[in-house]
């Protein structure tokens, strides 16, 4: 079926490859009396044998084509060399041990570790034995209130369905049976009975990439089956999700519910009445809302209700309702995320993406600024009341993720765990600019790169960006972007809107019929690195995943010669169809769908990737990767936009797709299979950039 070039072949810009045949199918849709023809439907089925052939025919034309580039081999040992130290995760009290994740180096998965009061270290729970071949990963660790009980999920093959199994955390000895179907669901323990946990019903078809649209959340007592589970919200109420967690005084039931991946009900239930009802503290979906502590009665909620950037207040549980609602943190300028713990409060403010850290008591006074080590993303912050220390992570592109101690009440901080890193960070540099997008908007981006690097439009740069969902991309340390500056290369980010860097308004901008504004900013950004001569768009590639590979998907298709490679990671290709797939009708708020209006159809349908290639366009060299388990992005949308670039492409640059086997939209992947993944898009970028040799 496939035909695999020789080497001769290959080249930088010669022949060009030989691509699997892709059928092309006769399906037609009709939008408002409009036809869209959808010839690669047939790739949707997942469970087909024809998929898995198409997907073994692709594979092995994209591996043929990787494993002759000549410095693959010299990427992937310096990559596993400076992956390899030792990572240890910030500590939790839980009952009479303190438990903490560590990986020695490379190892698959992190291992979970605990001391006892004498400081005797001994392994908890090792992910690396869930499977042979790393595939399975610890996807939830949760205790009981006394630390006497645990629940813990895992994620096979990278999917977002999981188990939860049980076991008596002081023997180690597994309780009763495993808990199926449990998907996007937080584990919530009320006391040591029992615990809260959210799911769908298992679709008809196939679970990988039918819809999933009612979420339910239950309550498991321990020693009960499953199937005694009962529904304590949503049988009656179609939520696409729904969350339940229980305050750390086991007071209440705190549950959120939505239809979209923005905006949520929010309800409470007294647990210390147990024929109390669900109260409704917020009954609509314009505002995102959380309980994030409670005090006896008093509530303490993060609300962005009138307050894009959003604030604290506090209300009295017998009077929940929003026009009750008290500031207790009031809005500022700046987005804020705060935490808990020892009693206090940590606003951790966003300041053009990067972080500053305010302590508060509960009687709203504040304490300190927190003294962070650097410019960079501070992390953490969070534990229980009667923890004596906080702990919290600083990192940016050139530190390593460092953990910090502090003990709240002097605010002395001191490093706990400090990665020993075979990176020369101070031989590097980060530079945050402020460029000019399409509609004069000003767009911040952080550029790191080897410091006395020359403005010759010569750097191989590397451009990555989300762009949506209200996600914030800030400044973290990344192996594999540090073997790319080690290797000459630059890196930049820019903060594009739909992001949540500058809060709901910012998220709004990038959103449904302004979604144009997150690609015209990120062309900007492409467009900004050329004119300061960082780069020039024969040594520029473009990355990002999920809604980062729309981005990458509707820019190389709308300004195909900007850049010399593209690369497109489990995108949501397929905008026409992309709500019919497991949750993804929850997209629609910063989405919208085909079925919304004439309008909204005709405008997706603008920048739709997979409906916007054209034949007789010289495409930048392209390299989809997707995950064959994916079940949030489903495969289908990377496969179909790959079938077009073959079938369309025009001169020798290649189009490529690398699909993961076993693998899902990437939570949980292997250490093993993270490093060749990054190998393979280093390589597949550098070689079509000219490079026989890893730049000096």
């Amino acid at each position: 079926m496939a035909v695999i070039p020789t080497i001769a072949s290959f080249g930088q810009n010669t022949n060009p490859l030989k691509y699997p045949e892709t059928k092309k199918g006769e399906t037609v849709d009709v939008y408002f009396g409009t036809k869209v023809s959808d010839p690669y439907r047939w790739l949707e089925d997942d469970r087909s044998d024809e998929t898995a052939a198409w997907v073994a025919a692709q594979n092995k034309v994209t591996y043929g084509y990787l494993e002759q580039i000549p410095f693959r081999d010299a990427l992937k040992n310096r990559l596993e060399k400076l992956w390899n130290y030792e990572k240890i995760g910030a500590p939790s009290q839980e009952g009479k041990y303190t438990y903490y994740s560590k990986n020695n180096g490379l190892q698959n998965q992190a291992v979970v570790y605990r001391k006892d009061a004498e400081g005797k270290e001994e392994v908890f729970l090792d992910p690396n034995t869930f499977s042979k071949d790393g595939t399975t990963s610890l996807g939830g660790l949760d205790f009981s209130k006394d630390g006497s009980k645990v629940a813990y999920a895992i994620s096979e093959g990278g999917s977002d369905w999981r188990k939860v199994i049980l076991m008596d955390a002081l023997t180690k000895r597994v309780l009763e049976d495993t808990i199926i179907d449990v998907k996007f669901s937080g584990l919530s323990w009320r006391g040591n009975e029992g615990f809260y946990y959210s799911s769908y019903e298992k679709p008809k078809g196939s679970e990988l990439s039918a819809k999933t649209d009612q979420h339910k959340l239950y309550f498991h007592k321990l020693g009960t089956s499953q199937k005694e589970d009962q529904v304590i919200f949503g049988a009656d109420q179609k939520r696409r999700y729904v969350g339940g967690s229980v305050t750390e005084d086991d007071k209440y039931l705190i549950i959120t519910a939505s239809t979209s991946t923005y905006g949520n009900e929010l309800f409470i239930k007294d647990l210390s009445k147990p024929e109390s009802s669900i109260v409704t503290v917020v009954d609509n979906f314009n505002s995102d809302n959380y309980v994030m502590d409670n005090e006896g009665s008093k509530l303490f909620i993060v609300t962005d209700l009138n307050a894009p950037n959003k604030r604290i207040v506090t209300v009295d549980v017998s009077n929940p309702k929003a026009e009750n609602w008290k500031d207790f943190i009031p809005e500022t300028e700046n987005v804020l995320f705060p935490s808990t713990s020892s009693g206090f409060i940590f606003a951790n403010y966003m300041i053009d993406a990067v972080s500053a850290v305010k302590q508060y008591d509960y009687s709203g006074k504040l304490i300190r600024d927190i003294e962070l080590p650097a410019i960079g993303t501070a992390g953490g912050f969070g534990g229980k009341k009667k923890d004596k220390i906080v702990y919290y992570s600083f990192t940016n592109y050139t530190t390593p993720g460092t953990i910090y101690s502090l003990e709240p009440k002097s605010g002395k901080s001191a490093v706990y765990e400090k990665p020993k890193v075979d990176f020369k960070s101070d031989e590097y540099e980060s530079k945050q600019v402020f460029y000019t997008s399409k509609d004069g908007t000003k767009i911040p981006m952080i550029i790191t790169y080897k410091k006395g690097l020359k403005l010759n439009g010569k750097n191989p740069t590397m451009l990555y960006a989300y762009g949506g969902f209200n996600v914030s991309l800030t400044p973290s340390f990344s192996i594999s972007n540090a073997v790319w500056m080690e290797n000459g290369g630059v890196f930049a980010v820019p903060n594009l809107r739909g992001g949540g860097e500058y809060g709901k308004k910012w998220h709004d901008a990038g959103t449904k019929m302004q979604k144009q504004n997150v690609f015209d900013d990120f062309i900007a950004a492409a467009e900004y690195l050329i004119a300061q001569k960082y780069t020039s768009s024969d040594f520029l590639a473009v990355r990002g995943g999920s809604n980062g590979g729309l981005l990458v998907g509707a820019t190389m298709t709308q300004r195909p010669e900007l850049m010399k490679v593209a690369l497109p990671a489990v995108g949501v290709m397929d905008m026409l169809r992309y709500h019919t797939f497991t949750a993804g009708a929850g997209w629609a708020y910063d989405y919208g769908t085909a079925q919304d209006s004439k309008e909204m159809f005709e405008y997706i349908k603008g920048y739709s990737p997979v409906h916007n290639v054209k034949a007789g366009t010289h495409y930048p060299a392209t390299m989809v990767t997707t995950g064959d388990h994916d079940d949030r992005v489903v495969p289908a949308h990377s496969f179909k936009f790959a079938s077009e670039l073959q079938e369309k492409q025009t001169g020798n640059n290649p189009t490529l797709i690398r699909i993961d086997v076993k693998a899902g939209h990437g939570a949980g992947k292997s250490v093993s299979a993270t490093i060749q993944e990054n190998v393979d898009i280093q390589a597949f970028t550098l070689y079509n950039m000219g490079f026989k040799a890893l730049p000096k």
